[in-house]
């Protein structure tokens, strides 16, 4: 896998990865000034270690595989990233160049990570912080693993059917500790697990399969989401109707294929653009 097509995945993952955007403001175009986003971002593609820049400022030196940054607050606006092979930057050419633009509002994690057929890619995923139920928790389970379909299980039954790479699937459970474990669709075979995941109330745990099935790396990344509770007996309330009526309250076994959620829409989140120079 060349140093290019990596870059190319991890561009715009690195913008989100600002930590320092309170001592970089002058990073931001002038259309900067519209708001912030919460963004975090995941390291899902393995093999390869890299150095991240935003002009000849380094942000993130040997961002490695299996990293998942914490939430950041960024401001609305556009970011000059350059991807380096690590100890290859500032000097030298870096193997891509993005302009990224970061919109206002926004509640996201960037994944860099392998399609299932094992080449770079990038998607968006929008994460879901609207109220959660007293004494449930929302469980979000995201496929960017080059590996086929898979079922996700919880106490080796399925409770997310046929999820395919790069989607997702949710639900509200009751809050405490599963065991879970990932097989091949419509198999006993198991692709990664089992493992304990605690589901605290009033939270969105996220767990994402990454890695390669063909270089026997499958790993579990887990991300929590917190702030979400209800009042006991009140009414869950989102930030719209919307976004309520999508806060489903099933048991954890009822969860099928019918909770997997397309993502076509979640990659406006992000717009990226190969600069001109």
């Amino acid at each position: 896998m060349t140093a290019r097509l990596v870059g190319a995945t991890l561009a715009a993952g690195a913008a989100v990865a600002l930590s320092a955007a309170t001592a970089v403001p002058a990073l931001a175009q002038p259309h900067a000034a519209g708001g912030q986003a919460t963004v975090s971002v995941l390291h899902g593609v393995p093999g390869l270690t890299v150095d991240v820049y935003a002009g000849d400022k380094e942000l993130i030196p040997a961002f490695k595989p299996g990293t998942l940054t914490d939430p950041m607050k960024l401001d609305a606006g556009s970011y000059d990233i350059k991807i380096f092979k690590k100890g290859e930057g500032p000097g030298g050419t870096p193997a891509i160049e993005k302009t990224v633009d970061v919109p206002a509002g926004a509640n996201a994690t960037l994944v860099a990570h392998l399609t299932a057929d094992g080449k770079p890619a990038l998607d968006a995923f929008v994460n879901d912080t609207s109220k959660v139920p007293a004494g449930k928790a929302r469980l979000t389970v995201r496929h960017v693993a080059a590996a086929p379909a898979v079922d996700v299980r919880a106490g080796k039954t399925p409770v997310f059917k046929d999820l395919v790479n790069p989607k997702e699937a949710k639900g509200e459970v009751a809050a405490g500790t599963i065991r879970a474990d990932v097989v091949l669709a419509g198999t006993e075979t198991v692709a990664i697990g089992p493992a304990n995941v605690n589901l605290a109330e009033g939270t969105n745990t996220v767990v994402y399969a990454w890695g390669s099935a063909k270089d026997k790396n499958l790993a579990l990344k887990t991300q929590t989401l917190s702030g979400m509770h209800s009042s006991p007996g009140g009414v869950p309330a989102g930030g719209s109707g919307q976004a309520a009526s999508h806060n489903k309250n099933v048991p954890l076994a009822a969860l099928s294929l019918g909770a997997v959620s397309a993502l076509g829409a979640a990659g406006l989140l992000f717009r990226l653009r190969t600069s001109t120079r």
